[in-house]
Parts: structure tokens; sequence; C-alpha cells
């Protein structure tokens, strides 16, 4: 059954892009600021140009959401705060926040101020609804992963409403999970500098770079999933491409219809990879949904061909006034002494040798059978359709004497809930700053971001713990690869595994701190996390050996810096 027509969410990237997103008939646009948004490579907006931005939307009955949805360092959060309190006062509708000390601290300052929680989050279940609503989240940005019958359970069991893309560029990667360019390129993805280290060629070919998605021909089945927003990615991208792909949402959207294969046609000849792909929607992930930008998508000069000759749609104008209120300045919370901890996971129980050395060892959920380890590591991705048997693989550990366990996303928090078991954080929630710490009083202790240097990590206050060795997983896959490791142009191998039925491709080498026990120490570096992924036991007990005396590692290695 067709529902209410869903708000039609444009990108611009400019005072241009604007003006196309408006004529094209966009219900609300998103963009970022000067500083703290995942496309820091886009024109973005000056203060007097969001201002500008705001009043002409606000005029024509359209939202304004701005993106501020990088990880922040504890010594950035004021900045952050103030460019907040700045989008405030300029009358901007909505953040986009994926730092959840930012939010923690707008939600205290301006408690009124409407807030999304981006795609960068994870959220990829209708559990997490229940925690972001906790946090002050009014929205959640779904993962693009999601099939249609996901988002349908999504919708109608999240107490928050959902957005969700519908056309533009994908990664391989789950949002917010990719750590590749930032430690292949030194770009972090996560701070709005990726380097697009998927759209190069691995094994003689492109197992990593993705069609754009388009959801045009499936606009009738969107109606009836109960979504709030259809959200268009951009920002990047021409006023002309803009125009034309609101303008086609549009019309589809009011008509209640199916883009014809013409229709489709004139869309890829805007912008395409090789075509355009819906496998994620349809759940249809093959290689069909590999593509490149070609010489002969290039040479397309459709988009350049667009000119804005229709009025922007009037609408009842927005009428937003808000008083001058000075944020509070960002508080300094307490330390944390803690107990030191060693820790490890592994991935297979055949790679755990007898010894003393760990406190606390963890097995993947799915492998905890309760002979070797004392907790198990919550799957990285649950969508709806998994829920059920994620509940009976978790009651089997509890049955076989699981007492802790790893979380890595705001849904784990309430699937766990009541279970009389330790929780821990993992490093899959990039934690960054003592107020995102803050987020989660349910939680013993917590891993932090392997992106962080040994300054940062000393920064934050809250019971820490950092990777000193393991092969960090640099991608999360939804589809799956046709070989177990992948090799760049340069010879290095990457390593691929599995976790939660979803491929992982790891780094290269391993970060390896034995031979700087003094140095981690000094920076209050206590507590240390080994994550063994395809070490053999023997293997791993020569890194014990070597951490115990402190020696040099006789293999590549990566530091933390």
């Amino acid at each position: 059954m067709l529902q209410k027509v869903p708000e039609l969410l444009a990108p611009v990237g400019g005072e241009d892009s604007v003006t196309a997103a408006l004529r094209g008939g966009a219900d609300a646009v998103y963009f970022g600021g000067s500083a703290f948004n995942a496309r820091m490579h886009a024109k973005n907006f000056s203060p007097e140009a969001t201002r500008r931005t705001v009043y002409r939307c606000h005029e024509r009955g359209v939202r304004v959401f701005i993106t501020l949805n990088t990880l922040i360092f504890d010594r950035k959060l004021e900045e952050a705060l103030r460019f907040a309190e700045s989008l405030y006062l300029a009358g901007c509708d909505a953040l986009i926040l994926a730092d959840l000390g930012l939010t923690r601290l707008i939600r205290r300052n301006f408690p009124d101020f409407e807030l999304h929680a981006s795609t960068q989050l994870s959220v990829h279940n209708s559990l997490a609804g229940e925690k972001l609503r906790e946090l002050g989240f009014s929205r959640m940005v779904c993962a693009r992963e999601l099939s249609a019958e996901n988002i349908r359970l999504l919708c109608r069991n999240s107490p928050i409403p959902i957005e969700m893309f519908v056309h533009g560029a994908i990664c391989a990667c789950h949002s917010g999970q990719c750590l590749m360019s930032s430690f292949i390129g030194e770009r972090s993805g996560n701070r709005g500098e990726c380097a697009q280290p998927c759209r190069l060629p691995y094994n003689g070919g492109y197992p990593l770079s993705f069609k754009d998605m388009c959801l045009a021909g499936n606009v009738r089945e969107i109606l009836s999933l109960g979504v709030e927003s259809l959200k268009i990615e951009g920002r990047m991208k021409s006023p002309s491409y803009v125009y034309a792909v609101t303008r086609a949402y549009r019309t589809l959207l009011d008509e209640k219809r199916n883009a014809t294969p013409q229709e489709i046609e004139s869309l890829a000849r805007v912008f395409s990879r090789s075509g355009f792909t819906n496998g994620y929607f349809t759940g249809k992930i093959t290689a069909s949904m590999l593509g490149t930008r070609r010489e002969e998508d290039k040479k397309n000069t459709a988009a350049e061909s667009v000119r804005f000759a229709d009025c922007a749609p009037l609408r009842a104008p927005i009428c937003m006034e808000r008083e001058p209120k000075p944020a509070e300045p960002v508080p300094k919370p307490a330390h944390f002494p803690a107990k030191p901890l060693r820790t490890a996971r592994f991935f297979s129980p055949a790679a755990i040798p007898e010894t003393d050395f760990f406190d606390l060892i963890f097995l993947p959920l799915e492998k905890f059978d309760g002979a070797k380890a004392q907790g198990f590591v919550m799957p990285p991705v649950i969508p709806d359709t998994e829920i059920g048997k994620v509940k009976t693989q978790i009651e089997k550990a509890l049955q076989n004497g699981a007492q802790h366990a790893l979380v890595g996303n705001a849904g784990h928090l309430t699937l766990l809930a009541g279970k009389g078991l330790c929780l821990h954080g993992d490093f899959r929630l990039n934690l960054c700053n003592s107020q995102a710490a803050l987020a989660f009083p349910e939680l013993e202790d917590m891993i932090l971001s392997p992106e962080l240097n040994l300054a940062q990590m000393r920064d934050l206050a809250c019971k820490k713990s950092i990777i000193v060795y393991g092969r960090v997983p640099l991608m999360l896959l939804e589809k799956k690869l046709p070989f177990k490791k992948l090799s760049d142009r340069r010879g290095v191998v990457f390593p691929v595994l599995q976790e939660g039925g979803r491929d992982l491709v790891l780094n290269s080498v391993p970060i390896y701190m034995a031979d700087r026990q003094k140095e981690l120490k000094k920076n209050h570096l206590r507590s240390k996390h080994f994550l063994f992924t395809t070490e053999s036991k023997a293997e791993v007990l020569q890194i014990i050996s070597l951490y115990r005396e402190e020696k040099e590692a006789p293999f590549p290695i990566r530091r933390i810096k």
C-alpha cells in the first residue's frame, strides 16, 4: 500500500547548487559548513553563505540540514560546539551528526536543535533506534547496504523515523567502518578526507569499485516502506547534476511511479559509473554491482546542457527565530584510573594457546563455546532480518558460560541489555573524545579508535584500552570478495577474513608496540588489546614472548605514532 510521499533531500556543494535544488523541487537540502563535515574537499559554505542559504530556503518552505558528520578529537570539541552554536543561530533546521561526544554537548546546550544520526554511525537495525533516541536523535540515516525488506522492518520497528539514500555514489565498505584511506594514505574518511582507495585496482581488476546507486526504478516500492526522507548523494557534483537528479525524483514522487528505462538512461547520461545498480536494495549483491568511471561516461555531456528553466516551487515559508544562547564551555571529565588489563580477540579458537598472559579472551559470537574464551565479539552488522539468529547465538553463548561481550554499535546495547554480561566497547564505536565515552555508561571500558595517535589517546578520559598488536580490519564488506586476499598495484597484500558472515579486509601489516611499552606507560596507556586474525598458535606464542621481553619486531609493522 502506498504511503505518504517522503521528503526529498538534495545535496548542495555551493550556492549555485542551492538554486539547482530549489528549482528541481527539493523539500530540503543538506550541505557542509567550513569545518567538521565528511566532504571537506567540496566547496562547502562560509558562515555568510550559510545564513543566505537558510534565508533563501526558508522563504520557499525548504528545510536546511547541515553535516557535522566527522569524528572529533578532544582538543577540537570546543571549536566544534561553537560552530554548532553559529548554525543554531543561523536558523538551520537540523544537524547530521556522527560524533556522539559532540551530540551530547549540542543536546545539552541547544535542546531544541533537531539532530539526525549520520550513516557514519553504522545504523543498520531498529534496535539502534532506541539508543539513538535516548542520545537525542529524532531521525537516523540508515545504511546504504540494507535491502528493501530490512528497510521495511526498520521503519516499522524503529522508535525514530528513517532517512535512506536513493541515488548517488556508494562505498564498498559499510559507512563508519572504513579505515583503508586512513591507514594506507594518511587521509581519514572519518574526517572528510577519504582518498577513495576503493576506486583503485586490486588483483588485476576493480573489485571494490561500485556503480552509483539508482532507485528511480523502485519508487513505488519505496513509497510502501514508510521512510520519512529520500536522500540524494552528490555534494561534490555540479549544479546541473543536482538539478537533473532532484527534478527526476520530484517527478516520480509526485506521480507516484517508477522511472521508465528511458528516464533511467537520462539519469545515467547525467553521471554514472558504468551505469547504475540497485543491488543492495533488491538483495541481488553480485558482480553486476561493480563499475568504474569509464572514458565514455566522462564524455557524456548531458548534465552540462541542463538549464534551470523551471521556477522554484513555492511553499509556505518557514519562520524560525532563535534567541542567542551562548554555549557553555566543554566540561573536562575526570580521569578514570583503572586496573591495567591485557585482553585479546581471536578469529579462530584453534589459535588460542595455553597461557596466563591474557586477563580476558574474546571469540566471535558464532564461534564461542566457552572452552577457551570468557567473552564474545558481537557481529559488526546485524540487519533486522538477522536479529532472531543473533539472539539465538547470544543465548547459546550464555549457556556456555559467556561473561563478557565486545560491543561495536548502538544496536548491540539493546540486544545485550539485561543479560548479566560485562560489556566492553570495541574499536568499531570509533571513540575519539571523552564526551563520546560518556554516551555509553553501560560499558565497563572501551578500546579506542586505532586512528588516534598516542597524545590523543592520552587525552581521552575514560577507562580505556588500545590495540597494541594486530592487523586492524580496514573494510567491512556486504558484497563478498571472490578471493582470500587483495593485492594492490605495488604488490601489497591485504588478507580477507569473514566475521558475522561478512568479509573483512585486514591491514597488510600488524600494529606492533612491544618495544614501545615505556612510551605507552608514559602516556598513561596501560590496558592493552591484542587482535589475532591470521596467526597460528605458534605465532601467537611468539608475539607473547616478544611482548614479555619488549623486543623489536622481526617482521614489517605499523606503529601508533
